[in-house]
Formats: structure tokens, sequence, C-alpha cells
């Protein structure tokens, strides 16, 4: 009995300092993980209020802080347990290199995103389109995936290097956006009225601008009408508006004006037998 309180003594100085490492380690733990998501969250609302920062980066950059953070806690941990940090530095590098072989196509991902952010072919915010991937309004480029919001509310998530690699339509870059409109007239009207009232059309619409000034001319012969194309420009962000008006209202202008909408004709003919 005396041998076992004699070991029970002798290991209580050990057994006490490694609860007191072990609580001071949970502290440390808990107010480094909170200190992180803090820190990330001050991080996003600073960025997300600055005019100079695109927003296209914010999350990557609260993502960044973040496991910064965490990073150093954990090593703080570790250090508090007598764990040499050099060593765990050259662990982390060596299974680094071995991570890094075995996820080609997710480093290729981050590479990409850098490339997206440095770059900034897309921004949160624009319409593009990804040919043969989707297309929708940007809503964020993280460091794996780029998240798009379909017209219909669909959420698309596609990998960095998808993006990267596709051609990129980007309909919101430019302020201004060209519209071609085209109508048809029946052969046999009278086709400077047509042109003539489409043209008054678009020079008193709200949403045409001036400059680049529009235009309208006869473009091609079909087979039982000559086509008129209306070429004008409009804010992009307006550019739907203005052709949704423009579909229901030209085809209104030329009914106005006595002109109907061609329709196709066909001649048949019947050959008597003898």
């Amino acid at each position: 009995m005396s041998d076992t309180l004699n070991v029970l003594q002798s290991a209580m100085p050990t057994v006490e300092a490694f609860a007191l490492n072990l609580l001071v380690a949970l502290i440390i733990l808990v107010i480094g993980w909170s200190l992180s998501d803090f820190a990330g969250r001050w991080v996003h609302r600073l960025t997300s209020k600055s005019s100079r920062i695109d927003q296209t980066i914010v999350p990557i950059l609260r993502s960044i802080t973040v496991w910064t953070v965490r990073i150093f806690v954990l090593i703080a941990v570790l250090a508090r347990f007598g764990v040499q940090t050099a060593s765990i530095i050259a662990v982390l590098g060596a299974a680094g290199l071995a991570i890094g072989l075995a996820l080609q196509g997710t480093l290729q991902n981050i590479a990409a995103g850098f490339m997206l952010l440095a770059l900034r072919p897309i921004r949160a915010g624009e319409f593009v389109s990804i040919a043969g991937n989707g297309d929708g309004t940007v809503d964020e480029v993280g460091l794996f995936m780029t998240r798009l919001i379909q017209i219909d509310g669909i959420h698309v998530v596609l990998p960095n290097s998808l993006v990267w690699g596709s051609p990129i339509i980007n309909y919101s870059r430019n302020e201004t956006r060209r519209l071609d409109l085209q109508v048809g007239v029946r052969y046999g009207d009278d086709l400077d009225l047509a042109i003539g009232k489409l043209t008054e059309l678009v020079n008193g619409h709200e949403l045409v601008l001036k400059d680049p000034a529009p235009q309208v001319m006869a473009f091609d012969y079909r087979e039982n009408a000559i086509i008129i194309n209306i070429r004008v420009w409009a804010k992009a962000d307006r550019y739907w508006d203005l052709r949704f008006d423009l579909y229901r209202t030209a085809t209104q202008a030329l009914h106005e004006a006595g002109l109907k909408l061609p329709i196709p004709v066909r001649e048949i003919k019947t050959i008597e037998k003898s």
C-alpha cells in the first residue's frame, strides 16, 4: 500500500502539470477559434464596405484570415505540450508535398481561383456565360469553386479550373450593349413607310441611347418578306427591358401605319389529266 501511495505521490506533479497544460491548451484553442471567427467577420465587414476592394475577393480574404489564425492557434496548442514546432513545420511541408501530388486537380482549382481573382475576367454581380458549362450572375469566386445564380434562381457551382479553362462571355462588363431586332415587311407594302415608322419609334424611346445613333435599315430578302433590322444601343442593365418592349411596340407601330405582318403564302396548281 505504501509503495502505491509513493508512486501516486511521485506521479502527482506530472499529472498536475499535464492537467494544467491541457486546461491552458483548451483555453487557447477556444479563444483562438473564437478569435479566428471574429477576425474573419471583421475582415468581411471591412472589405465589404470599401469601394476600392472588388467584392469578388471578399470571401477568399475572409477564409485566408480565418485559417491563418487557426493554424497559429494549433501550433501554440502543440507547443504547450512541448512539441517542437520546427519539426511540425517540416512534417507539414512533407505532408503538403504528398497531398499536393495526390490532389493535383484541387491545386489546379486553387491556382485557377487565384488567376480569376488576379486578372478578374469575372466579378461578383456580373452576368456571364461559361461556354458550354452554364450562365448566370456571379455570386462568389472561392478558392475551389465559382458559384453562379441562374436567371431562374438555380445555383450553379463550377470548379475554378473549368471556369478558367473555358471561354468566358461577360455581358455586364461594358456599360452599354447593342440590340439587333428584325421585323418583316410584306412584298408590295411601302418599305419607306415601315422604315420611317420604326425610326420614329426608336428615336422616341426613352431606353434607346442617342449615341451611338439608332439605325433602321433593310437587311435581307426572305421568301415572303423584306427584313428590316433595328439596331440600337442601351444601358447594359436595361437591355432586356428594351428588348421586350421593342418586340411589343415594333409590330404595333407597323399595324397602326396600315402595314400587316407577312404571312407565308403557297401557290398550289393542279394539273388536269387529259
